[in-house]
């Protein structure tokens, strides 16, 4: 039963074979470019999609351009067709952006993307269809930034005998983003030199005039490249014990400065008050000056409440007798010894 089981597997097998040979070619895209593509930004893409229809493909060719959305319950967007004998273009935004390379039903529905920005970023399928065959092909466009020109610098100092870091970097450029030491003059890298593609940087141990020349670095990523350059140096170290005495005498001679600026606002200060106590000394022995005969006779008028009127002499007159009398300068009364009266005048409310 066995051999005669294994005849019977042999003879479905090349049947099936022959069935395959017999059978008629279907729709077929033959484009064999890459399925990933990488751009820089502003440069112009052709997305491959050349077909082959079989035989018994005689019905209407149609053909078909999406932009496949990443989220899977999103819809895919029709960018392009051919359906009918005529292009179709579904976004008007991309009017002078998106195209067919050539005539698309002579073999070829390749079409090419200008002009390319970070926002065509995304995969893209191209669709033929023509009944009943029908074809389909993905391609992947990834839009780059190049690496803008990178800045070249040197971490510390450039002494002998010390460490040097050499650092390169760019301010745009899309990732992976890579750095590249070269050293252009003054003959092979230093042997003793590491570098760090990531970061940019190139260090060198025990620096010496051996290590002098013209260094390149090259920043690159898969759409660009470009470079800086850097001219290194030797100088001999700096004499680190006159540097500190020289800051030791610097920070002493500071101190004494402000000491004598102390000192000096504290004698200021002691003059100032012995000025002032000395003063105050000399106001207490100076005696009060008398006062005057016309200060006693302003002060009499002032006590017993008179006012001075203008164009009126006025004298003191003492009451002799219940009656008022004028007096002379040398104490006696008008007229002699004889009091001259005095009369009341009610316009200014007192004799005169």
């Amino acid at each position: 039963m066995e051999p005669a089981l294994a005849s019977l597997w042999w003879k479905v097998a090349l049947l099936f074979l022959i069935s395959l040979q017999l059978r008629p070619e279907a729709m077929q895209i033959t484009s064999s470019g890459p399925q990933t593509i990488q751009k820089a930004q502003g440069e112009t893409v052709e997305l491959g999609c050349t077909y082959t229809p079989g035989p018994q493909d005689t019905g209407e060719l149609d053909i078909e351009w999406y932009n496949l959305s990443p989220d899977m319950t999103q819809k895919d967007k029709l960018i392009l067709s051919y359906a009918g004998g005529q292009i179709h273009l579904h976004d008007a935004s991309l009017s002078e952006k998106v195209k067919f390379l050539a005539d698309p039903t002579r073999g070829d529905a390749s079409i090419s993307l200008s002009h390319v920005t970070l926002s065509d970023t995304a995969t893209y399928q191209c669709k033929v269809k023509k009944t009943p065959g029908v074809d389909m092909r993905k391609v992947t466009l990834s839009v780059m930034v190049p690496p803008s020109e990178p800045k070249c610098w040197v971490e510390g100092s450039e002494e002998k005998g010390g460490s040097v870091s050499l650092r390169c970097e760019s301010s745009q450029g899309s990732a992976p983003l890579t750095y590249v030491w070269t050293r252009e003059s003054g003959g092979a890298m230093p042997s003793d030199a590491t570098q760090d593609s990531q970061s940019g940087e190139l260090l060198i141990k025990n620096h010496t005039e051996n290590n002098l020349g013209t260094y390149v670095c090259e920043a690159r990523n898969p759409v660009g490249r470009t470079q800086c350059k850097y001219s290194l140096h030797a100088y001999n170290p700096t004499n680190k014990a006159g540097v500190i005495a020289g800051a030791v005498i610097g920070a002493l001679l500071l101190l004494v400065l402000l000491l004598l600026l102390i000192w000096l606002l504290i004698c200021c200060c002691h003059k100032r008050r012995y000025q002032k106590e000395v003063a105050n000394e000399i106001r207490e022995d100076v005696q009060a000056p008398e006062s005057r005969p016309s200060s006693r006779l302003s002060s009499l008028r002032s006590v017993t409440g008179y006012r001075t009127h203008h164009g009126v002499q006025y004298s003191s007159a003492p009451v002799i007798n219940g009656s008022i009398h004028s007096v002379n300068r040398n104490g006696s009364t008008a007229a002699g010894n004889r009091p001259v009266p005095l009369k009341y005048d009610p316009k200014y409310g007192y004799p005169v």
